[in-house]
């Protein structure tokens, strides 16, 4: 095995470890189920590579499917980003300001499309 591919397998064996860690911090959520599985399947994908070439087509359904249901966050996002407390996106849940989850969830389905895209970019020609 060459450097490049050991570089690639250790590369991703650690996403594939930090999207579970993302996957299991979602199970307190209100919606966990459906963030746990969004993770989960990225973590998947991750392991899967190490072992096995996942048709690209797979792939790019996926990530496709990542954007889309971003573009869903992207206002909430927008919102989050004109208002004065930026440090609020770290904090706990408030009901009253939905931009702070909306953007959570923007910027977690940006992490897990760019894990997905590394997939995608890391492919011999």
């Amino acid at each position: 095995m060459n450097a490049i591919n050991r570089r690639k397998k250790i590369v991703n064996g650690t996403l594939s470890l930090l999207f579970v860690l993302f996957a299991i911090v979602q199970l307190n959520d209100p919606d966990g189920i459906l963030w746990f599985s969004i993770y989960l399947m990225v973590a998947f994908i991750c392991l899967i590579s190490v072992f096995k070439r996942i048709p690209s087509y797979i792939l790019w359904i996926i990530f496709g499917g990542l954007l889309v249901y971003s573009a869903f966050h992207f206002t909430l996002f927008i919102d989050y980003l004109g208002r004065d407390h930026k440090e609020e996106i770290f904090g706990k849940m408030v009901y009253e300001k939905p931009y702070l989850e909306g953007s959570r969830e923007f910027l977690g389905l940006l992490i897990a499309a760019a894990g997905v895209w590394y997939q995608l970019k890391g492919r011999k020609k």
